[in-house]
This record gives C-alpha cells, sequence and structure tokens, in this order.
C-alpha cells in the first residue's frame, strides 16, 4: 500500500488555490478558460472508490469527470487494472489512469486520511454495510453497489443512517435509470393492463458455483491479497481461489446468491412500478443446499397489501434457469424475456413483459402493443445511475434510488434468502415490516443478520 505523500498534496492544493484566485481575478468566464463541457477543478468532486476490480473498475470509470483522489483495494492487482487507449503523436498506446490517485488497502485509513467528499463502495456483499456507515457518519456521500447489503438488519441500518446524517445516497443498480424502466412505470400508471394483481420475475443466475461443499484445500494466500481485510466482518475460514474474486456470490458468508445479484436489477422494476415497499409473506422452495453455499434454484413467493389505490399483488421470483409459466397471450415462438430473464405483469385488462433491466417493455399479444396510445412522459430522465448521483450531491436534492428506496427493495430480496433458508420449516413467513420482525417463526430473526468478527462492526 503507498503511503500518502502529504507534502505532495498540500503544494497541490495550494497551487490549484492560487490558479484559481488568479483566473477569478482576470475575470475570464469559465466556459473561456476551459472549453465547451469544461468543469473547474473547484466544482469538482473529491471521491475515493473502494473495491477497483471486476464492476468497480466501471463504477470508478463513472466518476473520472470528478477529482478520484484515492483508490481502496485488498488486492493489489486490481489496482494495476486501468488501462486506457490514448493517442501520442498519432500512435494509439495504452496509458494508467488515476496515476496521482492514492492507493489504500484499508478502506478506513483512506476514509482518516483523505479530504473526501464521497465515495463509491463496489465490495462483496459482505463487507458494503460496514463501509457505507463508516463514510456516511463522516459525512462522505456514498454510492454503493447491489445488493445493497448481505443482510436484512443491515439494509434497515443504511437507510437509518442515511436519514440521520443527510448525505446523499445511490445504489448502483443502473436498470433504474433507464428510458425503458420510466416507460415501464408510465404504462402500468395509465392503466394499460388494468389493476397489476400478479408478477413474476426470472434470471438465469447463479452462473457461477452454487449447492457445493466447501473446499478443504488450504492454498497459501497470493502476496497481493490482504485476505484478513477481505473477509472483513465474515467468520474467518481459510483463503480459496473457490471465494476469490469472483464466485463469492454463492457462498452464505460473502454473497447473497441470485437473488441478491439479480433481484435488484429486476425485482426493481415491479418495486418501484407498483410502489410495494414491505411484503406481507414470503415463502420459498429449492434445490438442495449445503451449509456453506446457496442452492442451485430456487422459487420464492411474496405477498403484498394494497397500498396508494392499488390492490394486493403476489410476486414470485424464479432462479438458477426456472421460468413462470408461458401467459397465453404470448404468441408461439415469441421468447418470454431474454436469455438472462425478464418480468412479467398480469393486470385485469392485459398481460407486460419485459427482458432483463426491465429492458423492452411490451403489451402481449403484439396487436395489443400497436394499438396501445402511449400515455405522455411524467417521469424526469437520468443521466445514468453514477451521474444523477453526483448531479444530485452537487445540487442538495435526492437520487431516484436513494437508501430510502433501496434499503426497502434490498430488505424485500434479502427476506427471499431468509425464506429459503428456513424452508424446511414448513412454513409460510410472516413480516412486521415496521417492526423489522418474523412474527411467526421467532428463530428467523436469527437470520436477518449475523455475528461479525471482534474488531468489526456498525
Amino acid at each position: 500500500m503507498s503511503k500518502q505523500n502529504s507534502t505532495t498534496n498540500l503544494s497541490r492544493r495550494t497551487f490549484l488555490g492560487e490558479a484559481a484566485a488568479a483566473s477569478a481575478f482576470m475575470i475570464v468566464p469559465r466556459h473561456v478558460l476551459g472549453g465547451p463541457g469544461y468543469t473547474p477543478p473547484s466544482d469538482k468532486l473529491n471521491i475515493g472508490c473502494v473495491g477497483v476490480g471486476g464492476k468497480g473498475r466501471s463504477d470508478t470509470e463513472s466518476v473520472a469527470k470528478e477529482n478520484v483522489v484515492a483508490l481502496c483495494d485488498v488486492d493489489d492487482t486490481m489496482m494495476a487494472g486501468f488501462k486506457k487507449a490514448a493517442k501520442s503523436d498519432g500512435k494509439e498506446e495504452l496509458v494508467t489512469m488515476f496515476e496521482k490517485a492514492n492507493k489504500y488497502r484499508d478502506y478506513r485509513q483512506m476514509l482518516e486520511k483523505e479530504k473526501l467528499d464521497a465515495i463509491t463502495i463496489s465490495t462483496p456483499d459482505h463487507t458494503h454495510a460496514v463501509i457505507a456507515v463508516a463514510a456516511m457518519r463522516m459525512g462522505k456521500h456514498v454510492f454503493c453497489q447491489k445488493p445493497l447489503t448481505h443482510t436484512v438488519k443491515e439494509a434497515r441500518i443504511l437507510a437509518q443512517v442515511a436519514k440521520e446524517t443527510g448525505v446523499v445516497t445511490q445504489m448502483g443498480n443502473q436498470g433504474h435509470a433507464s428510458e425503458e424502466a420510466r416507460l415501464l412505470n408510465e404504462w402500468i400508471w395509465d392503466g394499460a393492463i388494468g389493476d397489476v394483481t400478479e408478477v413474476s420475475c426470472w434470471t438465469n443466475r447463479p452462473i457461477w458455483p452454487q449447492g457445493i461443499e466447501a473446499p478443504k484445500e488450504i492454498p497459501s494466500v497470493p502476496p497481493t491479497l490482504d485476505w484478513d481485510l477481505w473477509l472483513g466482518p465474515s467468520p474467518w475460514r481459510p483463503y480459496h481461489p473457490a471465494y476469490v474474486p469472483f464466485a463469492w456470490r454463492g457462498w452464505k458468508d460473502f454473497g447473497t446468491g441470485a437473488i441478491g445479484d439479480m433481484g435488484a436489477h429486476i425485482i426493481d422494476h415491479p418495486y418501484w412500478a407498483l410502489k410495494l415497499k414491505y411484503p406481507t409473506t414470503v415463502q420459498a422452495s429449492s434445490s438442495p443446499m449445503t451449509k456453506d453455499a446457496y442452492p442451485v434454484s430456487s422459487v420464492v413467493t411474496y405477498t403484498f397489501p394494497a397500498r396508494d389505490k392499488m390492490p394486493p399483488v403476489t410476486l414470485t421470483w424464479y432462479d438458477g434457469g426456472l421460468t413462470p409459466p408461458r401467459p397465453v397471450e404470448l404468441e408461439a415462438g415469441r421468447r418470454i424475456g431474454d436469455q438472462g430473464g425478464g418480468i412479467l405483469f398480469k393486470g385485469t385488462k392485459g398481460s407486460l413483459i419485459c427482458s432483463t433491466y426491465g429492458k423492452s417493455p411490451r403489451l402481449i399479444p403484439e396487436a395489443k402493443m400497436k394499438d396501445y396510445k402511449r400515455p405522455q412522459k411524467t417521469i424526469p430522465r437520468s443521466p445514468g445511475i453514477a451521474e444523477e448521483w453526483i448531479e444530485a450531491i452537487k445540487k442538495g436534492t435526492k437520487s431516484t434510488t436513494d437508501f430510502s428506496y433501496a434499503g426497502p427493495l434490498t430488505e424485500t430480496m434479502l427476506l427471499g434468502v431468509v425464506a429459503t433458508l428456513m424452508q424446511d420449516k414448513l412454513t409460510t413467513l410472516e413480516w412486521d415490516g415496521e417492526k423489522g420482525e418474523i412474527t411467526n417463526l421467532p428463530e428467523a430473526n436469527d437470520l436477518l443478520h449475523f455475528e461479525y468478527r471482534k474488531g468489526w462492526s456498525l
């Protein structure tokens, strides 16, 4: 881990301050100084990025127009992955991005040493909450990848802390920012299919190993990886490449399975369109699972009460390649959803289907879609999931999937995980959303959270 060069940083800040003062004295408009689209340094946020491999790379690049002053990752190899094509003397070459950003392994050191306005969090699920809470309590705005947390309790705490601190937050479920998501809402609110009473959501995930036993071998930890930091608050276990860098999603101690991975992209759309919050019941069934890993496939059914002039609705989740029955309105030979999954809305006046991430919404059959007179666009459009977060910070407004929305959505998704783990009890879980309790099976409440390792807390 590179040490912070405080002398260099101080000199740079002094230089920027003097430069800003000089340009103000000259009274030259900013757009003349920098050209069209120029953002002066004083208008940029200082951002630290935690977890910069995998999805973390694109999350970091999505805020690159701001001042990315620090990168943090427990694996040094991830730090070395930032390359982009650039032209020099007419020749194209690869150059390293964010060379001037200070580098850290431990996010706590980064938060302590850097003067940050905001952070992005793109780590595995089990470390989202501890990082986000620490940052929010220090007054940092937070962008956190989906699912928001590893446990139901963590999701509720993040929503509470965000409200208490007043920081601008956003969960990284990019489909929420799409044009299709807004069209889907506007059509449903227009009554295109009447009152929606049933929704089916499905995914082809997992595309990583699940339903397996934990490895017994104990290989050496790579010298580039801080395994203890990677484990974070989760119970200690020996390092194995079966967990990191990619396949952690299938392990109970680290990930949230298929529903945690894709629920924020798929369940999100009916959750928003139908103005859902807390379910009243949750039940699940699945293929066999092991002590350490989630099952290969599962079905989870939620019921939601009536709300805002909308009737009660049942939402069913399928994963592992399972799908709902084909709707009778769908033409023969036509795919329902896409290869990755989809959503089916059933209403009192018809049905609507869309693909993964809410893409390509269509009334079915196609003849009905062609006859439908689309309503006026009423929902403000988004510049992008990260862009709207940055815009909200600068304007002092609210992003569309901030923690007040993402918290309850994540709770709902993860209640499906709890129901799957408790399916041998042969009962439907009854959920009191206001109290945050499972009321008919008290022992199931033990799965709403887990005991952190010593030295870790929210």
